[in-house]
C-alpha cells in the first residue's frame, strides 16, 4: 500500500530543482557572507541575490527583509520586537482568536508583562470582520496582527480592507503570510502591510528559514544578541544554503504560480466530488468559496479526530486536526472553537486534508476512496 501525503499545510516536501541548487551550494560556497575575504564576498553575493528575490516577490526593498529561521521566530520578533520598540507610542495590541499559536502565544507573553491585547472574534465562515478591528482601536494602539490565510481552514482574509482601513490610524499592520505566500498576489506597498511573515517548507524549500518584512523605518527591538547580522536585528551567521534554496522555491512558485492554482483547485474538486459520491456525510468548514485551493477542513459527523486520524495512518494516508497534540491527547481546535463556540462537535470531529506537490489526481482520488471506506466502517461498528 503506498502512502499518500494530504498534510502540505504542515510542511511541504523539497523541490527538486530546490534540492539541487542547494546540493551545489554545500560544495561551493562555505564562506562567512561576514568575511571579507573572496570566500566571504562569494557568500555575500549569493546571499543579497536571495534577499533580493525575498523582496521583490512581494514588492519590498531588499534592506527591509529580515531573514530567520521561520514563521514562529518571524512572528515573534514581528509582535515582541515591534512592540518593545515602540511601547512609548502605546502598549494595546490587536489580533484575532483564529491567529496561528505563534502569534498568540507572542500576544500572550506580551500580555503577560503589560500590553494590553484585544482578540478579535471570527464568524462561522471563518473570517475576521474589519469592523471589529475599527472599533477596537484606540489612541493606545500600536499593532494590529491578522493572518493572511488560516493554517486549518484555508480561509482567505480581508488583508486589504483592514490594510486600508489601518493607513489613517497611526499603527503598524503586521500579518502572518505562511499560508498565503506563493498562492495570493502579495504586494505590501499597496495593500498597507508593515510587517509580514513568510516561512521557506510550506512552499517547497528547506525548513529552518524564512524571513520577516519590516517597512523601512519601522523600530524593531532584537529578540537575540550575539552580532551585527541583518543590521542589528536578527544576529548570527546566515543560512546560505537554505537562502539559496528558499531563493530557487520562490522562483519556482512565483513561475508556476497559476499551474499550481489550476491543479491544486481540480485535486480539491475531485477529493470533495469522490468524498460525496461514495456517500459520505461531510461538512466543510469555512466558506469554501474564499479559500485558497491547497486546504480543506472537514467535518465528519458522529466521528472523532483521534479516531479518524489514527486509522487514516494505518491505511497510508497523512492528514492533521489542525489540533494541537500534548501527551497523546488532541485537543479542541482553537480555531474552529472560535469559528463555532468551544463545546461545538466540529471542534472534535474535523480533519484539515491539503494538497501539493506530493499529490497526482490519481492519488488524491485513491486517497478519498481509502478515507470513505474508514467512515464507512467506524459507523457500522
Amino acid at each position: 500500500m503506498t502512502a499518500i501525503y494530504l498534510d502540505h499545510a504542515a510542511t511541504t516536501p523539497l523541490h527538486p530543482d530546490v534540492l539541487s541548487v542547494m546540493y551545489d551550494a554545500y560544495q561551493d560556497i562555505f564562506g562567512n557572507p561576514s568575511s571579507v575575504h573572496s570566500f566571504g564576498r562569494q557568500a555575500r553575493q549569493s546571499l543579497d541575490e536571495a534577499r533580493r528575490m525575498m523582496a521583490n516577490s512581494i514588492h519590498a526593498n531588499e534592506r527591509e527583509i529580515i531573514l530567520t529561521s521561520g514563521g514562529t521566530e518571524s512572528d515573534n520578533l514581528a509582535l515582541i520586537g515591534t512592540a518593545l520598540a515602540n511601547q512609548d507610542k502605546g502598549k494595546h495590541i490587536i489580533t484575532s482568536t483564529q491567529e496561528h499559536h505563534a502569534t498568540l502565544y507572542a500576544a500572550k507573553h506580551l500580555e503577560n508583562i503589560g500590553f494590553h491585547v484585544t482578540y478579535i472574534p471570527v464568524d462561522e465562515d471563518g473570517l475576521v470582520c474589519p469592523n471589529d478591528i475599527a472599533e477596537a482601536l484606540t489612541s493606545d494602539t500600536i499593532i494590529v496582527s491578522i493572518m493572511s490565510v488560516n493554517n486549518e481552514t484555508g480561509v482567505i482574509q480581508p488583508v486589504e480592507a483592514i490594510g486600508k482601513l489601518l493607513q489613517d490610524h497611526d499603527v503598524y499592520f503586521h500579518t502572518d503570510a505562511v499560508q498565503a505566500f506563493g498562492q495570493l498576489h502579495i504586494d505590501v506597498q499597496a495593500m498597507g502591510i508593515d510587517l509580514l511573515t513568510v516561512s521557506s517548507h510550506k512552499i517547497n524549500g528547506p525548513k529552518g528559514i524564512g524571513f520577516l518584512y519590516v517597512r523601512e523605518g519601522i523600530a524593531v527591538k532584537p529578540l537575540q544578541y550575539g552580532g551585527e547580522q541583518e543590521r542589528k536585528r536578527r544576529p548570527g551567521t546566515e543560512n546560505i544554503v537554505s537562502a539559496i534554496g528558499f531563493q530557487k522555491a520562490i522562483e519556482l512558485a512565483l513561475k508556476e504560480k497559476h499551474d499550481r492554482e489550476t491543479t491544486y483547485k481540480r485535486y480539491k474538486e475531485q477529493f470533495l466530488q469522490t468524498l460525496h459520491d461514495e456517500g459520505i456525510e461531510f461538512v466543510i468548514n469555512g466558506d469554501p468559496q474564499a479559500t485558497v485551493p491547497t486546504i480543506i477542513n472537514i467535518s465528519f459527523p458522529t466521528l472523532h479526530v483521534e479516531t479518524l486520524l489514527t486509522n487514516f495512518d494505518l491505511e497510508g494516508i497523512a492528514a492533521s486536526s489542525g489540533s494541537a497534540c500534548t501527551a497523546g491527547s488532541v485537543e479542541p481546535s482553537h480555531v474552529l472553537s472560535a469559528m463555532f463556540g468551544k463545546n461545538n462537535e466540529r471542534t472534535m470531529n474535523s480533519i484539515r486534508f491539503s494538497f501539493g506537490l506530493h499529490n497526482t489526481i490519481e492519488n488524491v482520488e485513491e486517497a478519498a476512496r481509502r478515507i470513505a471506506q474508514i467512515i464507512q466502517r467506524l459507523k457500522n461498528s
